[in-house]
């Protein structure tokens, strides 16, 4: 426990509160040993990082003791239902391989916030499959991964303004029982204008788009 709250950079009182609090697992014991591992220590800077961010530690609780009880992963990060997306577990080696080095306490602290993860026991929840592996694909490309969770914090606002259109006019003028032809035709509506956007802003630049240095 001492080796494990000086690699933290927490007191021993610390670390045993938290175990109190139920934010983090319990050892793995043989006889009177106690062992704590790179997940105990992975899950108290994710912690450190989330406190330092704002979060409560009630409210940390509430997420770690919502997934020991098996609420279902879109519940407990208020997505609510429906949902097409489908959720990712990992662990923490598979996750950090998958982003190359990118997956570092700030990062994880930002898509927690963001609800792009969360932590069940030893494993990590991503919540959108199509979002984990695009973001990986971006990384891969030389992204870094803190631009990339900034451009999703700024395209959620323009996502949800844009929910918010299409919701208007199925209130407005679509018959009852219609939400569910709803979302593939708005994500189709969506794609054609993301994509036609992209041809124009392309078609700008000087000879196609930036050339080799």
């Amino acid at each position: 426990m001492e080796e494990l709250a000086r690699k933290a950079g927490i007191t021993v009182r610390t670390l045993r509160f938290y175990r109190e609090r139920g934010l983090l697992p319990p050892p793995r014991r043989q006889g009177r040993i106690a062992w704590y591992d790179d997940h105990h220590l992975a899950r108290l800077r994710t912690i450190s990082a989330l406190l330092e961010r704002g979060h409560t530690l009630t409210g940390i609780a509430d997420l770690a003791k919502a997934f020991e009880s098996g609420r279902d992963v879109g519940e407990v990060l208020g997505l609510g239902e429906p949902t097409e997306e489908t959720p990712v577990r990992l662990t923490p080696q598979e996750l950090a391989d998958r982003f190359a080095g990118e997956a570092t306490p700030e990062n994880l602290a930002t898509a927690l916030d963001l609800g792009y993860l969360a932590t069940d026991g030893d494993e990590i929840v991503h919540v959108s499959r199509r979002l984990l592996e695009v973001s990986a694909a971006l990384v891969r490309l030389g992204i870094p991964l803190s631009s990339v969770l900034d451009a999703g914090r700024r395209i959620r606002g323009h996502a949800d303004a844009l929910a918010d259109l299409f919701v208007e006019i199925l209130r407005t003028h679509a018959p009852e029982g219609a939400a569910d032809r709803l979302r593939p035709l708005a994500r189709s509506v969506v794609e054609a204008e993301l994509s036609m956007a992209l041809d124009r802003r392309l078609r700008a630049e000087p000879d196609g788009g930036p050339g080799p240095a």
